[in-house]
């Protein structure tokens, strides 16, 4: 009776964590993107693209300190929960308001998309943790080698990107946009303070950016686990190799034919530690 109930609930059990393996190599993409974007959305890189050579200078007059202080501005708006009135209130030299009504609106958008993602990105984390930590203790080199996995996941998803956006950028960031903002709230003038502040070259450098922290936290991430999934690997081997050893023992032993085998081969410590890509 114990031992049925055993067969019966082991498959199930082993199911778990399978699941917990395919939602760590799909969430990594996500958290090195999101990190991508952190690093991103930083002073510092706006201070490295208004001061680096070939990035277009404004045409209609604006210094590169100006530049620097105005989208500054955008960029600490974006990240935290200040109102509206952080940028409508913003004025040039002469006193106008820098921004329209609609700037100001895209970049309540584009402030909404960031901290909604951000949060997404915090709750993937805590849960990938949560899962590394259960794999772990359930079975070891699991996690690696979900994470190793996510890791190739990563570079492939955004080799596949970067040549779509290298070869029809403007189709790659009008579909973009299409996906989080309304038609329309988004298209401005190429007179207009974001623009100046944010042109094309501006986006396509920090795509680029993205793209780079997240190919370097793949590669890091997989020569951290790869030794741990090769441990594993091999200490899996070891353990079929002893319980094939144990199996033949009892086979030879007189009266132990068709007890111990059956016993061994329902051993706890075996049974669910298999990880798929380890």
């Amino acid at each position: 009776m114990s031992s049925s109930t055993t067969a019966v609930k082991r498959p199930r059990e082993a199911k778990f964590p399978r699941i917990q393996q395919v939602f760590l190599a799909l969430t990594f993409p996500i958290l090195l993107i999101a990190l991508g974007v952190r690093l991103v959305a930083t002073p510092l890189f706006l201070w490295i693209e208004y001061h680096r050579p070939g990035f277009p200078a404004d045409y209609w007059g604006m210094s590169r300190e100006q530049r620097m202080t105005y989208g500054s501005y955008g960029l600490d708006y974006i990240m935290n929960f200040a109102p509206p009135q952080y940028l409508g209130g913003l004025v040039n030299d002469d006193g106008a308001a820098l921004l329209q009504d609609q700037e100001v609106s895209h970049m309540t958008d584009v402030q909404h998309v960031i901290q909604w993602g951000f949060l997404v990105a915090l709750i993937l984390l805590v849960l990938s943790v949560i899962s590394c930590l259960y794999l772990h203790r359930r079975a070891p080199g699991a996690a690696s080698g979900a994470l190793f996995f996510g890791a190739w996941l990563s570079i492939a998803l955004l080799v596949i990107l970067l040549v779509i956006a290298v070869l029809a950028w403007e189709t790659f960031f009008a579909l973009f946009h299409s996906l989080f903002f309304d038609a329309g709230s988004w298209t401005f003038r190429i007179t207009d303070t974001l623009i100046r502040l944010y042109p094309t070259q501006f986006w396509m450098d920090a795509a680029i950016a993205v793209a780079l922290v997240a190919v370097i936290g793949a590669f890091v991430t997989m020569l951290i686990t790869r030794p741990r999934m090769r441990s594993a690997s091999r200490g899996g081997r070891a353990a079929g190799a002893e319980g094939a050893a144990g199996a033949g023992v009892a086979d030879g032993e007189p009266d132990g034919a068709g007890v111990k085998p059956a016993q061994s081969a329902r051993k706890p410590e075996t049974g669910g530690r298999s990880a798929p890509w380890a």
